[in-house]
């Protein structure tokens, strides 16, 4: 049962930073600017880390397609042009995969396979989306001159989310550990 909770969460979550970002004014830090969903993505990350933990790497990435065409469809039913609807697949695929990678491959304990991994599929997240969202096919929804400031508030978001999680879970892993057994 709580394999079908957790996953449930990860997948609610995609969904969830589709909507806040749709529906919500991106936020300015002084010269940043940072969608609403950005800080649900970075959850995201945690959450896909316990995915992972509790159905193994080949049932995570049957996860993710799901979550992919999950995200793909909520995105367009809230008004995305299809390209911003393929550069949000990319950017998933990709930071997905190499945050699923990375957590797979590093021999260190939960919490620090939680920040370093989340940390790369974020910054990859927040790079990929930005630039493919902003070619020429894209809505345009940011002058170019902003492009570095999105890219660089996202990036802050996503890690301080991460490293918040990992110590958060580094913080309660006796409780956490009993949980994904």
């Amino acid at each position: 049962m709580k394999k079908v909770v957790v996953v449930l969460c990860y997948l609610l979550a995609i969904v969830s930073a589709n909507v806040v970002t749709a529906s919500t004014v991106p936020f300015q830090f002084g010269i940043f600017i940072v969608p609403a969903g950005t800080f649900i993505i970075g959850l995201t990350f945690i959450l896909r880390d316990f995915v992972q933990s509790l159905i193994g790497k080949k049932k995570t990435y049957y996860t993710i397609s799901c979550a992919i065409v999950l995200s793909a469809i909520s995105s367009y039913a809230l008004g995305d042009t299809l390209w911003i609807v393929f550069a949000s697949i990319l950017t998933f695929l990709v930071s997905e995969t190499t945050d699923t990678e990375i957590y797979s491959r590093l021999r260190l304990p939960f919490a620090w396979r939680v920040a370093y991994s989340g940390i790369v599929g974020g910054f990859l997240d927040s790079i990929i989306f930005v630039v493919v969202g902003l070619s020429p096919l894209g809505a345009n929804f940011l002058p170019w001159s902003a492009v570095g400031y999105a890219i660089i508030g996202q990036i802050i978001v996503k890690t301080v989310v991460q490293l918040i999680g990992a110590i958060f879970v580094k913080m309660t892993m006796q409780r956490i550990s009993k949980f994904i057994q």
